[in-house]
């Protein structure tokens, strides 16, 4: 399955692909099959609004193969325009079935993000990674790094880091960072890895790691997820979402009438 046979939904400028998680995980699948490397980014509503204000943040997502919308306001938005995109597909949940499905073909990742190791507890990425192969029969674990913080700002350090992932040569590398730190350290990873794919996910190593619980099942699919990173996170996370996101979030579903359907470029 090629990526090219998705069209895209365009949000705002950016086009995301009409593409379900299960669909995600085959493409992937294929192109590592073929020795193709590939990066994938999964906008949310803050992303978006971001990517449409900013050139640098639009960039990342300018040089993605895979764009997927993480978000219910953006397939609600595709629904209202009348080209609906089939599915959310989120990080945290790509995290588990994308490593599910490399299992399958014997493959290797390395997790990077979580916690720092402490008090006789190992770094979230090393429990993520653990927890991960053992609900994914056959995955091979490469590598896992939970870095400090502000270590891309310290070259020597970052050194280290980068030589480390190069040499364990994984086939795919879940960076979970946040936006747009992860998206840096992916651009400065894939040239020296062509044949890796690479996904920013995120809190999904702290979810899956245990360190911090996704929200029920219910807010999921209903599109409440944020009130509960929100309810979690005020203080981080309440200006982000109160002043810039919902507002934003209401425009796009405004203007989603003038939403456009198109073959990748």
């Amino acid at each position: 399955m090629s990526i090219e046979a998705f069209d895209r939904v365009h949000l705002d400028g950016t086009g995301i692909d009409r593409i379900t998680e299960d669909e995600v995980v085959a493409v992937v699948r294929d192109a590592l099959a073929n020795g193709r490397g590939g990066r994938i980014i999964t906008p949310n509503i803050d992303i978006l609004r971001r990517a449409a204000a900013d050139p640098r943040a639009r960039r990342h997502l300018d040089d993605a193969d895979l764009i997927v919308a993480d978000g219910m306001p953006l397939v609600w938005a595709s629904r209202l325009g009348g080209a609906p995109l089939p599915e959310r597909v989120a990080g945290s949940s790509l995290i588990w079935s994308l490593s599910r499905g490399l299992g399958r073909d014997q493959r290797s990742i390395f997790v990077i993000g979580g916690a720092p190791a402490g008090d006789g507890v190992a770094c979230g990425a090393t429990r993520a990674a653990a927890r991960l192969a053992a609900e994914s029969p056959g995955l091979r674990i490469a590598g896992a790094i939970s870095p400090p913080f502000g270590f891309e700002r310290r070259e020597s350090g970052y050194a280290r880091f980068r030589t480390e992932v190069i040499e364990a040569r994984p086939d795919l590398v879940f960076v979970g960072l946040g936006f747009p730190k992860q998206e840096h350290v992916i651009e400065r990873l894939r040239e020296r890895l062509p044949s890796t794919w690479f996904i920013g996910c995120g809190a999904a190593v702290n979810f899956v790691a245990g360190d911090v619980h996704r929200a029920p099942r219910w807010m999921q699919r209903t599109g409440l997820e944020w009130a509960h990173r929100l309810g979690a996170e005020p203080r981080r996370l309440a200006g982000r979402y109160l002043r810039h996101d919902a507002p934003y979030a209401l425009r796009l579903l405004a203007r989603s009438q003038n939403l456009t359907r198109r073959v990748r470029p």
